[in-house]
C-alpha cells in the first residue's frame, strides 16, 4: 500500500514514520509513505500556498493550484478518472468521523492520499472538485492536518498484513469488534494488595474468554453505551447486559 501526504511542513513526518507500527509496515514492504511538499508546486518567488479570502475575513486560505498540481503529479488529479484503489482525503474538522471501520476501509486501498490543511481553511474548490471526501479525527481544533494525518497512517499501518505479530491482537482491539476491549493484566499477580481477577489465573480458557467478553460488554456499557447499538451481540451477551442493568451502576464489576 502507498500513502501520500500533501503538506507544507514535510519535516513534521520523518521522525514519526521511523517508529512503531509505521516503521514495521515500511520495513516489511507493506507500506510506502510519500511526503509531497506543496510549496514545490507553486509558481511565485515566495512559494505561496495561501492567500486572503475573497469577501474579507480573518485568516488565510490554502490555495487550490498547488494541491491540484500535486495531485496531478501523483496521477490522481482527476476525481472522475481516478485509478481504482486510489482515494484522496482532505483532513478537515467538517469531514466524516474517523473510526476503526474507516481504518479498515482505507487499509484495503492501494493508494491513499491525505491532504493536510492549514490556516483558516482550504479553498472550497478542493472539496468540490479534487478530493473524494473530508475526514475528521474528532471534534477539536488542530493547527493543521499533519497530526491528524499521522493518526490515520498509524491506524491503517497496523492493519496491513504481517505488520502486527498476531492478527488476533488486532481483532481484539477496542472498536475492532464494535466494543471497547477488556482489561488486561500481567505479572505480578498481586501488587500492593491489588490482585488480578482469579479467573485469569485459572487456566480455564473458556472461562477466561467469557470473562473477557463480559468485561468488554461491561466497559462498553459504562463508558460508550452508544456502541452497543451497532455491536454484534449474542443471546448470551444480551442476557449479561440485562443482568448488568438490573444490578445497577457499579454492581456488575468482576473485581
Amino acid at each position: 500500500m502507498k500513502i501520500s501526504l500533501l503538506t507544507i511542513f514535510p519535516d513534521m513526518f520523518p521522525p514519526a514514520l521511523a517508529e512503531g507500527m509505521i516503521r514495521a509496515a515500511r520495513e516489511k514492504g507493506r507500506l510506502t509513505v510519500d511526503i509531497v511538499h506543496l510549496r514545490e508546486f507553486t509558481d511565485d518567488s515566495h512559494r505561496s500556498t495561501d492567500d486572503y479570502p475573497f469577501g474579507g475575513g480573518v485568516g488565510m486560505i490554502m490555495k487550490v493550484e498547488p494541491i491540484d498540481r500535486a495531485l496531478q503529479s501523483l496521477a490522481v488529479g482527476e476525481r472522475g478518472a481516478r485509478p481504482p484503489g486510489a482515494r484522496v482525503v482532505l483532513l478537515s474538522p467538517q469531514g466524516r468521523r474517523m473510526t476503526q471501520d474507516v481504518a479498515l476501509e482505507y487499509a484495503a486501498l492501494e493508494h491513499l492520499v491525505l491532504v493536510c490543511g492549514r490556516y483558516k481553511g482550504v479553498d472550497e474548490r478542493v472539496s468540490e472538485h479534487l478530493v473524494d471526501e473530508e475526514l475528521s479525527i474528532g471534534d477539536f481544533v488542530l493547527s493543521g492536518g499533519e497530526p491528524a494525518a499521522l493518526c490515520v497512517v498509524d491506524a491503517v499501518a497496523r492493519l496491513l498484513p504481517e505488520v502486527v505479530g498476531s492478527f488476533d491482537s488486532v481483532e481484539g482491539d477496542s472498536f475492532h469488534s464494535g466494543l471497547l476491549d477488556a482489561a488486561y493484566f500481567t505479572r505480578p499477580a498481586e501488587y500492593r494488595g491489588w490482585k488480578v481477577p482469579e479467573v485469569l489465573l485459572s487456566g480455564d480458557h473458556a472461562a477466561i474468554a467469557r470473562s473477557r467478553r463480559e468485561d468488554a460488554l461491561r466497559r462498553t456499557s459504562e463508558r460508550r453505551p452508544e456502541l452497543l447499538e451497532g455491536a454484534d451481540l449474542s443471546a448470551e451477551d444480551r442476557a449479561f447486559l440485562r443482568r448488568l442493568a438490573e444490578a445497577g451502576p457499579g454492581r456488575g464489576s468482576r473485581r
